[in-house]
């Protein structure tokens, strides 16, 4: 018999206002000095003053980390971590979308073990925790929130380095839809194709079990039939809400399963061309499952029925193929840019191709995918991935 271990956030606080709850889960966790990680943008909003309101009425010492930066890197994590150093802090709060999420567990790993984020990449697991962590997600995509990775760039390799392990799984979570209202629709949709990218790839995974089962299934009922109206109606409530629970579902599926292919070929693609994460795996998504679906067909038959696309009465390769044509359509709706015309040079693209292949195998990732691909073949998806 094969075990399955399962790892969550020792708290979760879901629904609208969430957030507003942090003081409170501070004091049940015993946390009394939080350095409270962000981005300028979050800063600049309005939305961290909102948060430390809640802070200061409470009369909880906190200080801030606004300087983030997307795709974190090596150097912002290290100023991070002289910030939380100048303090006496006994937790980080990542406050933010994915990049100051992981900025956060990667300033929380590094305060209680010292060395560089090359120390830890993958294939090292570091289990042995560093500082609390508390997330609080402001979109619904990563579900970093929910899970134990994280991933910070070497920007003199042009690297992105997953690192994994319980260390960097939060203690709590605080998921508050009310906090997606100001994504603009670039950001709704790239973050919603990430969110159901993770969904599939947790549940097509060779490392799949029923508990990431029924989480990616759950994370594709949510986010399939709202992700279109988020982005035509970025103040639809009831579709903001459910991207939210979709993408923390999806995280706790990939979290304690995997993400496969796709993801392994996406780091690659934002190390080197500055692409958000979640664009550079709508970019793979519709040629990646293409070519990965002979391999786990009845998989993919059961995203397409889960996704609403195909019908329970639809024979596995007719539903495949319904799932393919959702993904490119999906795409084609939500503006998705290919490589080119996202302005990335074709003469770079493919001269970084054997790179980014072994970049990729290197990961981890594609090992997990249902079929796994040589280097030949990767290179050859990333060629079909800029031909379009």
């Amino acid at each position: 018999m094969t075990i399955a271990a399962i790892a969550l956030p020792r708290l979760l606080h879901i629904g609208g206002g969430a957030s507003r709850r942090l003081a409170e889960v501070l004091a049940t966790l015993g946390l009394a000095r939080p350095l409270i990680v962000t981005d300028p943008w979050l800063l600049e909003a309005g939305q961290v003053a909102g948060l430390c309101a809640g802070l200061d009425a409470a009369g909880i010492n906190y200080r801030l980390f606004a300087d983030t930066v997307p795709d974190p890197t090596v150097a912002s994590v290290k100023a991070g971590l002289a910030c939380l150093s100048a303090g006496d802090h006994d937790c980080v709060v990542g406050f933010g979308g994915g990049s100051p999420i992981d900025t956060a567990k990667a300033i929380a790993l590094l305060a209680a073990h010292g060395g560089t984020m090359a120390d830890y990449k993958a294939p090292h697991v570091q289990d042995a925790a560093g500082l609390p962590i508390i997330a609080i997600p402001t979109t619904a995509g990563t579900g970093s929130e929910a899970t134990r990775f994280t991933i910070i760039t070497d920007e003199t390799t042009d690297e992105k380095m997953l690192c994994a392990g319980l260390a960097y799984l939060p203690v709590a979570a605080l998921v508050d839809y009310e906090l997606t209202f100001s994504m603009p629709a670039r950001l709704t949709a790239d973050t919603g194709i990430d969110s159901l990218t993770h969904a599939i790839e947790a549940y097509v995974s060779r490392r799949a079990n029923p508990f990431s089962d029924g989480m990616a299934l759950l994370a594709m009922r949510a986010i399939a039939p709202n992700l279109r109206r988020v982005y035509a109606d970025p103040d639809d409530a009831a579709a903001r809400e459910a991207m939210m629970l979709g993408a923390t579902q999806a995280g706790i599926a990939f979290s304690n399963s995997s993400v496969a292919l796709v993801h392994g070929m996406s780091r690659p693609i934002g190390a080197h061309f500055h692409v958000p994460h979640g664009l550079s795996n709508a970019m793979l998504l519709p040629a990646v499952t293409r070519w990965s679906a002979p391999a786990a067909l009845a998989r993919y038959a059961t995203c397409a029925r889960t996704m609403g696309v195909a019908d329970d009465a639809d024979g596995d390769q007719l539903a495949v193929a319904r799932l393919l044509e959702e993904l490119a359509t999906l795409n084609r709706d939500l503006a998705v840019p290919g490589p080119a015309a996202w302005g990335i040079d074709g003469a770079r693209w493919h001269a970084l191709v054997p790179v980014m292949c072994a970049q990729a195998a290197a990961s981890g990732s594609p090992a997990n995918n249902p079929r796994v691909p040589d280097a030949e073949e990767m290179a050859q998806l990333y060629a079909e991935v800029w031909a379009g």
